[in-house]
């Protein structure tokens, strides 16, 4: 809305003087002609903005001139830089409007606390994009434009149409009944029902949707992380399989990298950890104590364990023959 950006421009003014209408431009993601615009409406509303000419020149307010907003101590405001930090800041699609929220949440603060507020996202990092080792990070896509309609018909309480990309299947159009979102390792899920069952979907799979105007048919009161444990053990106790491994201490977030999900941990012998992991199928879980080689056994079912001797003793024959 133009009354969030008009804020965010003067504090844009206020936090770092005198700015370019080209670089305004860039921070609010809008046109320079757009700019131009709104740096007019706030003359004329009276906030004190006056242009510099020339090479050096840009936009900048009368010393002195500051915005109020109370409440909100050093510590809430380190709080709100350091979610900025990481890939957090783009869940269910709200970056922008947090790189907002944080340039009023900086200006609110006494001057002596502005500098150690505004220096919290250089010296925290949260979730990187690599790890030690220089893996990549998941990271899933979703549309701008479908992520906003989730949003709105979560919040609005309305019905949603998707287009819907299911695993080996063509995408379709489905309409639901939004129950609420939930973000997990850099996943993101739209909880909802469809013809009254429960129904959850990967936001990433989301290739298009629509607010409808007729109200969600859904409970009035919700609790989102009863709803998501609920669902969770439904998952699981689907056509997985259950594995019981020791694993080099090392190496167990290797491990817990490839598994559905995690039941159970316990201390083995030093240096090793016993857990009780859920695969996909018993391919899946094949292929994951393999990547592990030695620093892994599988001690259970004995499927896995046969699946595992075979692979490599074909292995081991292969090359003893050359």
């Amino acid at each position: 809305m133009r009354a969030d950006r008009l804020v965010s421009l003067v504090l844009l003014l206020r936090q770092r003087g005198r700015l370019t209408a080209g670089t305004l431009a860039r921070e609010l993601e809008v046109s320079t002609r757009t700019v131009l615009r709104d740096i007019e409406a706030l003359s004329a509303a009276g906030v004190p903005v006056y242009a510099e000419r020339g090479r050096h020149g840009g936009f900048a307010l009368l010393p002195g001139f500051r915005t109020e907003l109370t409440g909100l101590n050093q510590d809430e405001a380190l709080a709100l830089s350091t979610a900025s930090s990481g890939r957090g800041e783009q869940a269910f699609g709200l970056g922008t409007a947090l790189t907002s929220a944080l340039r009023k949440v900086v200006d609110a603060l006494p001057e002596p606390h502005q500098a150690t507020a505004s220096d919290a996202a250089r010296r925290f990092l949260v979730e990187p994009d690599t790890d030690l080792l220089s893996r990549p990070s998941a990271t899933e896509e979703v549309p701008a434009t479908a992520m906003t309609e989730v949003r709105r018909a979560v919040l609005a309480g309305h019905r949603l149409r998707i287009r819907y990309a299911a695993t080996d299947q063509t995408p379709r159009w489905r309409t639901v009944d939004p129950v609420g979102l939930v973000t997990v390792r850099d996943r993101g899920y739209l909880l909802a029902l469809r013809a009254g069952a429960d129904r959850t979907y990967r936001l990433s799979r989301v290739l298009a949707a629509e607010e409808l105007p007729e109200p969600a048919q859904r409970p009035d009161a919700v609790d989102l992380d009863r709803l998501w444990r609920e669902r969770c053990a439904r998952f699981l106790s689907g056509d997985h399989i259950a594995v019981l491994v020791r694993v080099r201490a090392e190496r167990r977030e290797d491990l817990l990298n490839s598994v559905v999900a995690l039941r159970g941990a316990e201390s083995d012998t030093e240096g090793w950890v016993r857990l009780e992991v859920t695969f996909q199928d018993l391919r899946h879980a094949e292929w994951a104590l393999w990547q592990l080689a030695t620093d892994a056994e599988a001690l259970a079912p004995a499927s896995l364990r046969g699946a595992l001797r075979d692979r490599a003793a074909t292995l081991a024959g292969r090359y003893a023959q050359s």
